[in-house]
């Protein structure tokens, strides 16, 4: 086998997905879509949210995991894999958004960086992404692996 195209690779995904969620019981439509480098894959709202999303996002990220493992091994040209559960990122991306929009103000008033708690590379992702509004502020990643974390600074006159 010499590798899946994008498209291939969306399609992979989405059914890899419904037929794992369909072991536990839940036949359901999977929404795939994907930008330059990640497929992003919804499941809308049902009873097993919780159990789907598991504690802190733990089983939400193992099915991703699990998802974008497949995809390397079967040679896919798109591997990384984001997936959502009954919005539980989208509203988890908007309110880290919103306190990220709140530490620039911060920033702004006091001069000082602010260095944010570890967050995962999706959620630094999300903290640089809406740094990109300020012209007058930067966003740096700092730390090891689990200590890895974004510092919010303004930018040097």
């Amino acid at each position: 086998m010499d590798g899946m195209d994008r498209s291939a690779s969306i399609d992979f995904a989405k059914k890899y997905l419904e037929d794992i969620l369909s072991f536990f019981g839940l036949n359901t439509d999977v929404q795939a879509t994907a930008d330059e480098e990640v497929i992003e894959l919804t499941v809308p709202s049902t009873h097993l949210n919780g159990f789907l999303i598991g504690q802190r996002g733990e089983t939400l990220r193992s099915l991703q995991f699990l998802i974008a493992t497949t995809l390397k091994n079967n040679d896919a040209e798109l591997n990384r894999v984001n997936v959502d559960i009954a919005g539980y990122k989208k509203q988890r991306y908007d309110r880290l958004a919103e306190e990220t929009r709140g530490l620039i103000e911060t920033v702004r008033s006091t001069g000082e960086p602010k260095h944010l708690e570890p967050m995962n590379a999706a959620e630094r992702r999300i903290v640089h992404k809406t740094t990109l509004d300020y012209s007058d502020i930067e966003t740096h990643s700092e730390g090891e692996g689990r200590d890895r974390h974004v510092v919010i600074a303004k930018l040097a006159e």
